[in-house]
């Protein structure tokens, strides 16, 4: 009996270790297990903060144009006050020589006038101020003219069209700063 006893004994010592080195090996597989986690893990938080990151760049990207594009939008508009102030100071110019063209285009007042307006007009072109065109016949465009009146048309051809035009446009770089006041046909 003694011996089926070791037999047993020994048969408890070797299911022992089997059952430690099963014990071992599923050990071993749940660290690479956790290993491959740990690892998956850091890849999808480095993913996250690769995305965290490229949203900030372009957040920032959009800030600098944003502040870029108010910038300049505010120097080209700075002058604009100045500018609606001086319209009506061109307009008395371009009434005066109307007036001193019917006295006659020789004299020297016509030249003097004529002189200062060109000088004014220049000076204020170079800052951006510059006349809106417009002309009789053209087609009227809500977007750009101030219509003042209608009047019946002269011809089918001018229905639609600008009549004449009463006090003239001015835009500052490309915004209209006083829209032409013209008068249109019906």
């Amino acid at each position: 009996m003694a011996e089926n006893k070791d037999t047993k004994d020994e048969q408890i010592v070797n299911e022992n270790e089997a059952g430690t080195s099963e014990n071992t090996e599923k050990q071993e597989e749940q660290e690479e297990q956790v290993e491959l986690s740990v690892e998956e893990q850091l890849t999808v938080d480095l993913a996250k903060e690769k995305d965290k990151f490229l949203r900030l760049f372009a957040e920032f990207e959009n800030y600098k144009r944003r502040t870029s594009k108010e910038r300049i939008e505010l120097y080209a508009s700075a002058n604009k006050e100045l500018m609606t102030v001086l319209l009506p100071v061109l307009d008395d110019f371009d009434r005066g020589i109307n007036e001193i063209k019917k006295e006659g285009e020789d004299s020297e007042l016509f030249k003097g006038m004529e002189l200062i307006q060109g000088k004014l007009q220049s000076t204020l072109e170079q800052k951006g101020l510059s006349k809106v065109a417009i002309k009789a016949g053209d087609t009227f465009d809500a977007d750009i003219h101030e219509a003042i009146t209608q009047i019946p048309a002269p011809s089918k051809k001018m229905k639609g069209k600008v009549i004449d035009v009463i006090e003239q446009g001015y835009q500052l770089g490309t915004r209209i700063i006083r829209f032409p006041k013209v008068v249109i046909g019906q």
